[in-house]
């Protein structure tokens, strides 16, 4: 029997396994700062494959003070980093196998159907927050992997799977594995595209914009300057910004993305007495970081356009809004379209559904820019799951995508680390 139909047969056989792994692994509420019950469920997979573990808490002073350290978190005490290594024989490439643990908040409880926690599977699929980010995906390593070795099939190059916290807040997490040490000849990272390669990702970065008016009686508003209003000629600014920014993108992979690099306004503050005119209007928002670019440039250009607001209007060209990038900053992608790991992922999708892959850009930020630019590891995006169920309520994945993304993954292994002959 070839090692295809070795690794098909067993992940068909092991399918309520898989399942009620997967199912284990999102009943754990592992939102940021409580992924350790979460984490000890992989630690436990990881011991019964046989793998090299490395468990640590991070925090160090190497990474609190590196350049892409982002996150406003300091205390990690209690919720490790998780890697796992399946040490090859020898002469292949390495590759990493990279998911992130934790999850986004609930939301309103209301919204759901069933507890947002309780991994209830209906027609195929399973629900709950992360089954989709991206705990799905992170099943499907695992499974690939357990495919692997239950198949007794013995690869050249290393496997070092990495279960990594705070991807969702910037990626403190991914950023202290490769501070360890960790780099590879490759990287996979099953985000939820749908099974679509995106060899290119979307960084982003947060800014807060303080614009500033004057106070006055809501009765006599002209003896005022409303903050609210002359935020609002930033926010048609920035849109304006976003409209010049995405004319300039030509890169056939965002064919089928309406806005590859959006300004989305996320948070407007202002006011707290309706009789009174406002004096301060704080905007917080996310602009989005083609592959291409450098984030410093991004900074720069929206700094110029509003800059190009002020110079519009009196007041504000007296009072200049402040500008202060805060919080999550994801590093963006930017893998060569003739790399040999996007042409492996390819062909071994093509192998399992018959069908040619989907290469396009990623719409949003990934661990991958941190794999990459500070890595220096090729990375490609491809896992199951669909992005509009991501953050959601009702969150989902189709449990087919699962072991479909398993079976995908484990061929990727075998042709990219490749295989030692009997």
């Amino acid at each position: 029997m070839n090692e295809d139909l070795k690794l098909k047969d067993w992940l068909n056989e092991n399918r309520a396994r898989g399942t009620r792994f997967l199912q284990r692994l999102v009943q754990e509420k592992s939102t940021r700062g409580n992924e350790s019950s979460a984490q000890a469920i992989i630690i436990e997979k990881c011991r019964k494959l046989g793998l090299a573990l490395d468990i640590w808490e991070i925090g160090d002073e190497e990474l609190l003070k590196h350049p892409a350290y982002c996150s406003d978190r300091k205390d990690y005490s209690g919720n490790p980093n998780v890697v796992a290594v399946l040490k090859g024989k020898g002469d292949g490439k390495s590759i990493i196998l990279n998911g992130h643990i934790d999850v986004v908040p609930e939301g309103d409880i209301n919204d759901w159907t069933d507890d947002p926690f309780s991994g209830h599977i209906q027609e195929g699929k399973m629900y709950g927050r992360g089954t989709t980010d991206m705990k799905g995906g992170t099943a499907a390593l695992l499974l690939a992997l357990e495919a692997i070795i239950a198949s007794n099939i013995k690869l050249k190059g290393d496997v070092i799977f990495q279960s990594v916290i705070e991807e969702e807040s910037g990626g403190a997490g991914t950023l202290a594995a490769v501070l360890r040490g960790y780099q590879a000849d490759g990287a996979i990272i099953p985000e939820p595209t749908n099974m679509k390669v995106f060899p290119k990702q979307q960084g982003s970065m947060w800014f807060r914009v303080s614009v500033k008016g004057k106070s006055a009686h809501g009765g006599t508003r002209y003896e005022g300057i409303n903050a609210i209003e002359k935020s609002m000629l930033v926010i048609e600014g920035l849109q304006q910004l976003e409209r010049v920014r995405n004319a300039r993108i030509d890169d056939p992979l965002y064919e089928n993305i309406p806005i590859p690099v959006p300004v989305n306004i996320g948070k407007i503050k202002s006011g707290d007495w309706p009789s009174s005119v406002p004096d301060i209007a704080i905007i917080e928002g996310r602009i989005g970081v083609a592959p291409h670019e450098r984030m410093e440039d991004v900074e720069k250009e929206l700094e110029a356009a509003i800059d190009e607001v002020c110079v519009k209007d009196g007041w504000l060209s007296e009072n200049i809004p402040s500008i202060e990038w805060f919080g999550g900053r994801w590093q963006p992608g930017n893998l060569e379209s003739d790399h040999p790991l996007i042409t492996t992922v390819g062909k071994a999708f093509e192998r399992v559904t018959n069908k040619e892959a989907i290469i396009e850009a990623s719409p949003w930020g990934t661990d991958g820019g941190i794999l990459s630019n500070v890595g220096h590891t090729p990375v490609v995006v491809i896992g199951p799951g669909v992005t509009a169920s991501a953050h959601d309520a009702n969150e989902y994945i189709f449990l087919d995508d699962v072991f479909e993304a398993a079976e995908v993954i484990a061929l990727s292994i075998v042709s990219w680390c490749g295989m030692v002959e009997e």
